[in-house]
């Protein structure tokens, strides 16, 4: 262990005018490197997650304007939804389609009764209720990976820099050699590895903030959407009898 450390410094020591990320990299401890690729992992799957949310999300407003647009355009309601084929597309036209589903299963089997439509009112709120968390649970899917990445990954750059001083110190010791050529390489080796931990946290920590905004806007969009389309369905009922 002791004659290992002596040679990380002497390797440090001859290759200190070289502070690029890549030579700080091949420089670093064993452990250290661990805990730098762990962190460019998290980093590169967090920037997927945030590409993949932000694209969706665009593309489902963009969708729910369309749909709403034809849904207010005064057609059938009927026909729109025989032209959705039973393949909602989004959660806006999955809310449609569950109600109309139980709308229409409910019409087949008739009953005019008052307690009847108030049975079928109930179920249709709570098909919408059901479809909408359903829905918002899968958009929310991989939301906890960037919440875990944003809190936890300056600690484990962190702990990374911690170990690399100690290192660079015990092999310092056991050079004896405590010049500025000596020390610089083994420090920067560990702070590099907190500055991952902060490449990697702060992207997930902004974008965190700015998709949970985004879904709990689209949320109440949808939110608002159920409540419209039960108000309509409810004088529909109410025309029955």
């Amino acid at each position: 262990m002791e004659q290992a450390a002596v040679e990380t410094i002497a390797m440090g020591a001859q290759s200190a005018t070289d502070l690029s990320m890549w030579a700080l990299f091949l420089q670093a401890d064993l452990v250290v490197k661990a805990v730098m690729i762990l962190l460019i992992l998290a980093s590169f799957w967090s920037w997927a997650i945030i590409f993949d949310k932000v694209l969706r999300i665009k593309r489902l407003f963009r969708r729910a304007e369309q749909f709403e647009e034809s849904f207010w355009s005064g057609g059938s309601l009927e026909d729109l939804y025989d032209r959705l084929n039973g393949r909602p597309l989004d959660p806006m036209t999955a809310i449609f389609a569950a109600a109309m589903r139980e709308w229409r299963r409910s019409s087949s089997h008739g009953g005019d009764g008052k307690a009847v439509r108030a049975g079928l009112a109930a179920r249709l709120d709570r098909v919408m209720t059901i479809t909408l968390g359903r829905e918002m649970e899968a958009l929310e899917r991989s939301m906890s990976f960037l919440a875990s990445t944003g809190s936890v990954a300056p600690f484990v750059g962190l702990f990374g820099t911690v170990w690399g001083i100690m290192n660079s110190f015990h092999a310092i010791g056991m050079s004896k050699d405590t010049s500025l050529a000596t020390v610089a390489p083994g420090i920067a080796e560990a702070l590099f590895a907190t500055a991952l931990g902060l490449v990697a946290a702060i992207p997930a920590v902004v974008a965190y903030n700015k998709i949970s905004n985004d879904l709990d806007r689209y949320a109440k969009r949808l939110e608002a959407f159920a409540g419209e389309f039960g108000a309509i369905l409810s004088r529909q009922l109410e025309e029955r009898g």
